[in-house]
C-alpha cells in the first residue's frame, strides 16, 4: 500500500496532514469517514516518494490538489513524471484545482465518483 516510502515520507506526511490547505479542508471534510458512497480515503497518504493528497486503497486512486505553482511548466514536467511513477504502480491519479474545489465542491464529488466508476468498469470489480 505504501510501496517502500521512507520513513522521512512517513514523517512529512505526518506533518502535512497536521496543516491542511484551505481546498484540503473543504475537500476532506467531504469525503473522509466513508462520506463519499462508503469510500474511505487516507489524507496525505505516503507512496513510494510522494505523498498524495488523498489516496483510497479499495481502488488504488489517488487525487492531487493543486495550487497555482502547477501552472508553471517545470512542476508540470514534476507532476508528469510523478503520476507516470504512480501510474506504474498501478495508481489512478486525478487533479483538481484548488479553487475548483472550494467554488464547485458539489461538482469536484461528482468526478471523483465518475472516476471511481471508471475505474471499477475497466477492472471489473
Amino acid at each position: 500500500m505504501h510501496h517502500n516510502a521512507s520513513p522521512e515520507i512517513f514523517r512529512r506526511a505526518k506533518e502535512l496532514r497536521n496543516r491542511l490547505t484551505p481546498s484540503e479542508s473543504v475537500l476532506w471534510e467531504r469525503i473522509r469517514s466513508n462520506r463519499l458512497n462508503n469510500l474511505h480515503f487516507r489524507r496525505q497518504h505516503p507512496v513510494f516518494k510522494y505523498i498524495l493528497d488523498f489516496y483510497c486503497h479499495q481502488y488504488r486512486f489517488g487525487i492531487e490538489l493543486d495550487g497555482e505553482i502547477h501552472d508553471q511548466l517545470d512542476q508540470k514536467v514534476k507532476d508528469l513524471a510523478r503520476e507516470e511513477d504512480l501510474k506504474a504502480l498501478g495508481i489512478h491519479i486525478v487533479r483538481f484545482k484548488n479553487r475548483f474545489v472550494i467554488q464547485e465542491t458539489d461538482e469536484v464529488l461528482k468526478q471523483i465518483l465518475m472516476e471511481i466508476e471508471n475505474i471499477k468498469n475497466s477492472h471489473n470489480l
